[in-house]
């Protein structure tokens, strides 16, 4: 008697290990990750928003221990070293600005105060600003952005017309015309505090509206979504709508338009520092060592120089951060 046709042989049937290989190998192909996850791959993919996230993180480091980096190298940056000085030019006595071994990046010119000292305070009060005048701007244009694009109506117009104003009104101006009218003496701060809280507060009272159109436009975009209407069937309120539905949602953009903003406000402390309206000496800015650098830009190039390449490497590091950030939260990209 033959044996059937189609009766399956030995070596045909899968063993129970290979069976095991198989429902292993398809859990893997089919295994889920976050948004998180796929937004954190696609930045490791993008080498310069990975060197820019590195120098932003080192120059925070910088700018949080200045005090012992300064003491390390054995430099105070108020400390005046005239003996290094030309007393007939006014300028260091060393070739590049007198740089050494002592004075890594050389002094100032007339007083001689260690610029390296200078550059790695200086830090403080950019990032200070830049952070916190972000900051201002994000909590104030988030929160009237999600209103005016989620009620809209005469909320929303009433916003949109602030925004426009606000858009068109001449802020450097303004915070010049501000800061020097202001008192030497204000809520319990004196000097340069007084001049750094208001410039906190009126360069992200100014920058705002940039933030607070991306948000609006989201949010009249998110409104009208599946989730949201299933939200507003089941009795949900609106402010749990604004809060637990649509502002997750928003994250996204809210960090990117942050890291992009950051730079632009260090720049903004820096013109005003040049034009002699930010911190007064003896507190370290970069912009004011610029202001004062004019003077010996002939004589004394590197203390042009240094605070520039200063500001340009810090700026230049955030943008390619954001625009790393950008392409990582956005599914639409492509690298």
């Amino acid at each position: 008697m033959t044996a059937p046709l189609h009766e399956p042989t030995a070596e045909a049937a899968p063993s129970a290990a290979e069976e095991a290989a198989v429902v292993s190998s398809g859990a893997k192909a089919v295994q889920g990750r976050s948004l998180g996850r796929i937004a954190w791959e696609r930045l490791k993919r993008d080498k310069l928003a990975l060197a820019g996230s590195v120098v932003v993180l080192f120059l925070v480091a910088v700018a949080l221990f200045a005090p012992v980096i300064t003491s390390l190298v054995g430099q105070d940056p108020e400390s005046h070293h005239e003996d290094l000085i030309d007393p007939l030019f006014g300028t260091p006595t060393g070739s590049w600005g007198g740089i050494s071994s002592e004075h890594l990046l050389g002094v100032e010119p007339v007083n001689g105060r260690d610029i390296f000292a200078r550059i790695v305070y200086g830090a403080r009060i950019s990032l200070l600003v830049g952070f916190l005048s972000a900051l201002v701007a994000v909590v104030i244009g988030t929160v009237l952005g999600i209103l005016a694009g989620f009620f809209g109506g005469w909320v929303d117009a009433a916003i949109s017309r602030v925004m426009d104003g606000l858009l068109a009104f001449p802020q450097l101006l303004f915070i010049i015309a501000l800061v020097s009218v202001m008192p030497n003496e204000m809520l319990g701060l004196t000097g340069t505090g007084v001049r750094l809280f208001v410039m906190i507060l009126v360069i992200g009272f100014f920058g705002w509206p940039y933030i607070g159109r991306v948000v609006r436009g989201q949010t009249l975009s998110l409104r009208e979504r599946e989730y949201v209407e299933a939200a507003r069937s089941l009795g949900a309120g609106r402010f749990y709508i604004l809060f637990r539905e649509l502002l997750p949602n928003l994250v996204a953009p809210i960090i990117v338009y942050t890291t992009m903003m950051i730079p632009t406000n260090i720049l903004t402390e820096a013109a005003l520092s040049f034009l002699g309206v930010g911190v007064k000496p003896p507190t370290a800015s970069w912009g004011q060592m610029l202001s004062s650098a004019i003077d010996y830009y002939d004589s004394d190039p590197m203390y042009m120089v240094i605070p520039g390449v200063a500001i340009f490497i810090t700026v230049l590091a955030f943008n390619l951060f954001g625009d790393g950030v950008r392409d990582a939260l956005d599914p639409k990209g492509s690298r």
